[in-house]
């Protein structure tokens, strides 16, 4: 097991069907009802930012307080062609070790762009879904041009 929380307390009033609906799992599960409240809580938290690169974690908990429109226009937004052709084109020299050390660097920088672009894509997705709105199927995504 884990190593135990430090805990804080908190006072808070629930709908009676909800306080029912706790306790009947609390019943069924054998579990402590601070416990269900403490697990639904943290399920139900906006998406952690801790595991992101430290450079990214404000402009991912700057996304929190984008409206819907604006995460979904970041969930959709196409990766650029040109950079994802020469992205294309440097892998395919890195296979054959062609690349010069400029290359190389190049290469890496834009590994690390398309690395945050599809952090930050995925980011405003859970934010999508933490705001209660249903995600789309995977057939139902944009596909790049």
């Amino acid at each position: 097991m884990g190593k135990a929380m430090q805990t804080q307390s908190i006072t808070i009033e629930l709908p009676e069907p909800v306080m029912r609906q706790l306790m009947r799992i609390a019943a069924a599960t054998q579990q402590p009802i601070e416990a269900l409240v403490t697990q639904s809580v943290l399920s139900n938290l906006p998406p952690s930012v801790d595991n992101a690169p430290s450079e990214l974690q404000a402009d991912l908990l700057a996304m929190q307080r984008l409206s819907i429109e604006d995460l979904y226009a970041i969930a959709q937004a196409p990766a650029d062609a040109e950079v994802c052709d020469r992205q294309t084109e440097l892998l395919e020299r890195h296979e054959d070790n062609q690349l010069t050390p400029e290359e190389r660097q190049e290469l890496t920088q834009l590994r690390q762009t398309a690395d945050y672009l599809m952090l930050r894509k995925a980011y405003a997705w859970s934010l999508i879904r933490w705001r209660g709105h249903k995600l789309p199927a995977l057939q139902d995504l944009p596909t790049p041009a």
